[in-house]
C-alpha cells in the first residue's frame, strides 16, 4: 500500500468508510428494536419489518448498481449512495410510526445496496491489478470492524440516549464522506450492455411480493385475498422471469448458471441456510432483553464474542475445508449450528449466564465455516464468463434469505407469542423455547441438501503469510 500515489490511498479510505457505515447498520438496529417497539406504540413482535425493509431493498438493487457504475461513473453512484444512506437515516430518525420507519429504511437500503459493491469497482479501477487483493484486505476491514461495534455501541445509545441516535450518528459522517467523495474520488466510466430492465422488475416484483405474503395476516393483517393475490403475482413474476431469461443472452442472470452442478448445489444451500442463520442476529438481542431482562448495553455486549468468534474462524476455514471435504464441514456446520442454537437457549433458561459468551463464540465460529465454505462451493466451478454473474446471484440470494429469515423469526414469535411476551417471564420463556426449538430445526434442514454436495477433487490454496524482512 505504501506505493501508491496518496490520491489513490485517500479514494480506499473513502470506499472502506461506505463499507463501514453498511455493515455497522446491519448490527447496530438489532439491539434498539424493543427501545423502539416501546417508543413507537409497537407490539415487539411487529418490528422484524425495520429489518426485513431494509434487506429485502439491498437485494432487490444490487443486481443495477454495477451496471449504474459502469454507465453513470463510480463518482456519481458512490456519492448518491451516501447521500441516499444519509438523507434516509434523518428520516428513520424522525419517524413517529412503524411505517414512517420502514419506508425511511427502504430509502436506506438504496443507499446501502449501491456502497459495497460499488466500492469494489471502484478499488479494482484505482488499483494496479496485482495490488486488488492488498487494497480489497485492507477497505473491508473497517466492514469486519462495523459488526464488532454495532451492538455494543447500539445498545450504548439506546440506553444511555435514545433509540433515534443510533441513525442521527450517521448524519455527520455521511456529510464528510459525501463531500470528499466529491473532492476525491474520479468518476470512472466504462462501455455497457444494454441493462435487462425487464428482466430486473420481473425478479423484483417477484422478491419482493413473495416475501410480503411470507408475513401475510400475522405481520401485516392483509386479508386471505390479498395474500393469494401477493403469492400469484409473485410465482406469476418468477415464472415470466425464467421465460424471459431462457430466451435472452443479455438476461440479468443467465440460466447457464445452473448448468455447474456445485453452483446450483450451493446456491440452494446458501438460500435455505441464510434463512436459518438470519433468524439469529435479530432474535438473540431481542431474546436477551425481553425474555431474560438484559439492558440494551449488556445484550449488545453479548453479541461481541459471536463477532469475535466469526473473523477468528475465518483464518482457519480454507485449512479446515481441506481437511474434511466442503460436505462433511457444511453438513458437520449446519447440524453444529442448529445444536449450539438449542445451548444456547438451555443456558440461558437455566440461568447460567456466565456461559453465554462461550456459546455465542462457539457460535460464530461455527456459522462462519458455514458461511465461507457455502459461498466457495457456490462459485469455484463457474466457467470465468459466468463469475461475476454468478457471483451478483449469490449476492442477491444471500440479501433475500437474510430477511426472509428475519421475517419468519418474527412470524414465530408471532404464532406462539400471541400477547403473552414481556408480560409474564415464565410464559416469555416458554414462548422463546418454542421458537427456538422450531428455529433449531429450520437451521438444520439445510444438511440435507448439502449431503449432495459431490466428493472434492481438489485443495483450496492457502495464502500463507510472509515475514517483513528485518531492516
Amino acid at each position: 500500500m505504501e506505493e501508491l500515489p496518496a490520491s489513490v490511498r485517500w479514494q480506499l479510505w473513502i470506499v472502506a468508510f461506505g463499507f463501514f457505515m453498511q455493515t455497522l447498520d446491519t448490527t447496530i438496529v438489532n439491539t434498539a428494536l424493543p427501545s423502539m417497539a416501546k417508543s413507537l406504540g409497537e407490539s415487539p413482535l411487529h418490528m422484524h419489518m425495520v429489518i426485513v425493509s431494509y434487506v429485502l431493498t439491498v437485494a432487490l438493487m444490487l443486481p443495477a448498481s454495477g451496471w449504474l457504475a459502469d454507465r453513470v461513473g463510480v463518482r456519481n453512484v458512490f456519492f448518491t449512495a451516501i447521500v441516499l444512506f444519509t438523507v434516509g437515516s434523518l428520516f428513520c430518525a424522525q419517524a413517529n410510526t412503524l411505517n414512517q420507519l420502514v419506508m425511511a429504511r427502504v430509502l436506506q437500503g438504496v443507499g446501502g445496496a449501491m456502497m459495497v459493491p460499488v466500492g469494489r469497482l471502484t478499488v479494482m479501477k484505482i488499483v494496479p491489478r496485482d495490488q486488488y487483493m492488498a487494497a480489497m484486505t485492507f477497505v473491508t476491514l473497517p466492514g469486519q470492524i462495523g459488526p464488532l461495534l454495532g451492538p455494543a455501541l447500539g445498545g450504548i445509545l439506546v440506553e444511555y440516549a435514545s433509540w433515534h441516535w443510533i441513525f442521527l450518528i450517521n448524519i455527520p459522517v455521511g456529510i464528510v464522506g459525501a463531500i470528499a467523495t466529491l473532492w476525491l474520488m474520479p468518476n470512472y466510466t466504462m462501455q455497457t450492455r444494454r441493462f435487462d430492465i425487464s428482466g430486473f422488475i420481473l425478479l423484483a416484483l417477484g422478491m419482493a411480493t413473495l416475501t410480503l405474503a411470507l408475513d401475510g395476516q400475522k405481520g401485516l393483517g392483509i386479508s386471505s385475498s390479498m395474500l393469494a393475490l401477493l403469492v400469484a403475482v409473485g410465482l406469476l413474476s418468477v415464472l415470466l422471469y425464467l421465460w424471459h431469461a431462457k430466451g435472452s443472452d443479455s438476461a440479468l442472470f443467465s440460466l447457464k448458471l445452473f448448468h455447474t452442478h456445485t453452483f446450483s448445489l450451493g446456491l440452494a444451500g446458501s438460500f435455505a441456510g441464510r434463512i436459518g442463520s438470519g433468524m439469529l442476529p435479530f432474535m438473540t438481542p431481542v431474546f436477551l432483553q425481553i425474555g431474560l431482562g438484559f439492558s440494551p448495553f449488556h445484550a449488545g455486549l453479548m453479541m461481541i464474542p459471536m463477532v469475535i468468534g466469526s473473523m477468528g474462524m475465518k483464518r482457519m476455514v480454507v485449512q479446515v475445508v481441506n481437511r474434511f471435504g466442503y460436505r462433511r464441514v457444511l453438513v458437520g456446520a449446519t447440524l453444529g449450528l442448529a445444536l449450539v442454537s438449542l445451548l444456547f437457549m438451555t443456558t440461558a433458561l437455566l440461568g447460567w449466564y456466565w456461559l453465554l459468551p462461550p456459546v455465542l463464540f462457539l457460535q460464530g465460529m461455527v456459522n462462519s465455516s458455514r458461511f465461507s465454505s457455502m459461498n466457495t462451493l457456490t462459485l469455484k466451478d463457474l466457467p470465468d464468463e459466468l463469475a461475476s454473474s454468478g457471483n451478483s446471484l449469490l449476492s442477491m440470494i444471500m440479501q433475500l434469505s437474510m430477511s426472509i429469515g428475519v421475517t419468519v423469526a418474527g412470524l414465530l414469535l408471532g404464532l406462539y407469542g400471541q400477547h403473552h411476551i414481556g408480560v409474564d417471564s415464565t410464559v416469555s420463556h416458554q414462548v422463546f423455547l418454542y421458537t427456538w426449538l422450531s428455529m433449531a430445526a429450520i437451521i438444520a434442514l439445510p444438511a440435507l441438501l448439502f449431503a449432495r454436495v459431490p466428493d472434492d477433487v481438489s485443495k483450496n490454496v492457502v495464502i500463507s503469510r510472509r515475514r517483513r524482512s528485518e531492516p
